[in-house]
């Protein structure tokens, strides 16, 4: 970590001193840091030794009502599980179904770590990549950690790591960065109202993907005025992020982040092109505020290189995108070896949420707040473990069996297996 960005870690006061260059930076070289990612990769993560005998998978099966997806799992000695999966299903269910699916049936599913290591770089990787083999790969690695989960009598953080934020505190993402500062501000302390938080994220820059207008570029000096007023309206003891999501070149993300930093925000997530990793590295170096990316990475190379470099203060794979929790937590183990943390993107609605909570649980490194939209879903479930609320800042992470919930019966049974007709 370059030294200034080590000073604002450690005080979150703003400045504007470049940072040392990664050759005047104590500690490793760059090709030993590669080396100690990379032993890093290979070392397993779901912990085997609490299955003595195998576990077979013999059905998987994809259930549909409406617009709501669950995936199903069967070992050949009966234990179940089962997943909430994310909305894009409803475009992503043939890979499900033709490619990833058949490659599961038969499996022993204690050997999770390595069967999602095949599908990667012997299954197909070379046809298949991104969003479109992480998501519906993520819902059937959820499932099979929630089948064994329920097999092991333990919550899924313990299958993949020790508990260490029993708690999680949770930021407000909020978006609105095509509205005027005035009502985005309104919305806003809306949102924030309605939630016992006690950190927000807003978004700066331009219109995100859901704009048809290719020349839209948002409000006219609307991320100018928003920054100062987001921090005079809820003070200094909110926790305050901002999100470009990959609008900025270099020079006008540095511009904005001494903004950010003057306002005593804590990170800037995706300043550049979220791909563009020497990019990243180039803000990072030049400003104090702590430089976030990878909720779009698909690859853990991206990473790799950027926390080898040095380029990197916060990785944020997403656990739907990024193929589920054991890809992820590879991530966070390759951060936590350089004292770098980990805030996880959270995408997705149903049960988004809990899937991401339960990984936090278990990662020593987790910043001090969590991606957060809301606990309304139109999943039917139970948990008796947890209210599954905000309280203080923070949610409860259940600490029943698997991922700590269990789904209406009658609610699942109105699903249809879901076939390639």
């Amino acid at each position: 970590m370059s030294a200034n960005r080590r000073k604002f870690l450690s005080t979150t006061i703003s400045g504007g001193l470049a940072s040392l260059p990664l050759s005047a930076a104590p500690g490793p070289s760059v090709a030993a840091r590669y080396r100690k990612l990379d032993d890093i990769l290979k070392q397993p993560v779901l912990k085997k030794q609490l299955f003595s005998t195998p576990v077979i998978i013999e059905s998987l099966e994809l259930l549909r009502l409406g617009d709501s997806y669950l995936c199903k799992v069967r070992s050949r000695d009966g234990a179940e599980g089962i997943s909430v999966a994310h909305s894009g299903m409803s475009t992503l269910f043939p890979i499900f179904l033709k490619n990833l699916r058949p490659f599961f049936l038969g499996k022993d599913a204690r050997e999770l770590d390595l069967i999602l290591e095949k599908v990667y770089i012997y299954g197909f990787n070379f046809r298949y990549n991104g969003l479109a083999l992480g998501l519906p790969l993520a819902t059937i690695e959820f499932a099979i950690l929630d089948m064994l989960g329920r097999m092991a009598g333990k919550p899924v953080g313990q299958l993949i790591g020790e508990i260490h934020n029993p708690e999680v505190g949770v930021y407000m993402a909020t978006e609105w960065r095509e509205k005027p500062v005035d009502e985005s501000i309104k919305l806003i302390k809306e949102a924030v109202a309605a939630y016992d938080v006690h950190a927000l994220k807003i978004k700066v820059g331009g219109l995100m993907f859901m704009t048809t207008d290719m020349y839209a570029v948002g409000p006219p000096g609307r991320t100018e005025k928003i920054i100062p007023l987001v921090r005079k309206t809820f003070g200094d003891k909110m926790s305050l992020y901002a999100d470009s999501n990959s609008f900025y070149s270099v020079p006008e993300a540095v511009r904005v982040g001494r903004l950010l930093e003057e306002y005593k925000f804590v990170y800037f997530e995706e300043p550049v092109m979220f791909d563009n990793i020497e990019e990243i590295k180039q803000v990072a170096d030049t400003l104090t505020i702590p430089i976030a990316n990878g909720e779009q990475d698909y690859s853990f190379y991206g990473f790799r290189w950027l926390l080898a470099n040095d380029g990197l203060d916060i990785v944020q794979p997403d656990n739907y995108y990024f193929g589920g929790l054991i890809r992820s937590m590879k991530v966070a183990r390759m951060a936590a070896a350089f004292g770098k943390t980990i805030v996880p993107h959270m995408s997705g609605g149903g049960l988004g949420y809990l899937y991401n909570i339960q990984f936090v649980s278990c990662v020593p490194n987790a910043g001090a707040h969590h991606e957060f939209k809301s606990t309304k879903t139109n999943v039917r479930f139970e948990c008796r473990t947890s209210p599954l609320k905000v309280v203080d800042g923070k949610i409860k992470v259940p600490t029943g069996p698997g991922f700590g919930v269990d789904l209406d019966p009658e609610w699942v049974k109105k699903h249809q297996i879901v076939t390639m007709s």
